[in-house]
């Protein structure tokens, strides 16, 4: 069974009818006592990071999360803001994220077509559970005005280009995020959603 965290700053609907074509069992959680009883988890989102985490913090949804996460270890994906609210810090109004993985959230630069929009390579660094079945490199369907920064570049498990080259999927112990949207991006995005229902979470 996989838990969809479904706030008011998300997309949860469509990853759950993504999980649904793949015969996945997936439901939407909304509460804290639900995400307390979860066996592993889908963080969507769109918009802004900072409503994000209003959205989460109301009814304790944010310290539910990170104690089924980061305390017993239950795997998570993230996707889009999912990904981005990992990070320490964000520059879109100097936001602090959940420091999950060490590094930052950068707007793109002002030179490149921001919003990014559209279909873009990912080339995938190092070999990881969730992406197993995917070939080297492959393109995914992004939204996105900032990319992430991770520290530690083992962080980046896979990279795309767009003015600048950022991590478009991390993996960091029991969590991996991508900034793409996997229940958008076609026949590969959904494999990815396929090989998360079976990863046990460890870290690779």
């Amino acid at each position: 069974m996989i838990d969809v965290i479904d706030y008011r700053a998300g997309n949860a609907p469509s990853v759950a009818y993504a999980l649904e074509h793949l015969g996945i069992p997936c439901r939407l959680a909304r509460t804290a006592a639900e995400v307390a009883a979860l066996e592993r988890l889908i963080l969507p989102g769109v918009g802004a990071a900072d409503a994000t985490l209003d959205s989460l913090a109301e009814g304790g949804l944010a310290a539910a999360i990170e104690a089924s996460v980061r305390g017993d270890g239950v795997p998570f994906l993230g996707i889009c803001i999912g990904l981005q609210v990992l990070f320490d810090h964000r520059e879109e109004g100097e936001v602090d994220g959940l420091g999950w993985i060490p590094g930052a959230v950068r707007r793109f630069p002002p030179t490149d077509r921001v919003p990014q929009i559209g279909w873009n390579e990912v080339r995938f660094a190092r070999s990881h559970p969730v992406i197993a079945a995917l070939p080297d490199r492959g393109h995914f369907y992004f939204v996105n005005s900032y990319y992430a920064d991770p520290r530690d570049s083992h962080d980046a498990l896979g990279r795309t280009d767009y003015g600048v080259e950022f991590a478009s999927v991390v993996a960091h112990d029991n969590v991996v995020a991508t900034q793409f949207h996997a229940e958008k991006s076609g026949r590969l995005g959904l494999q990815i959603l396929r090989s998360f229902s079976v990863w046990d979470g460890a870290p690779c």
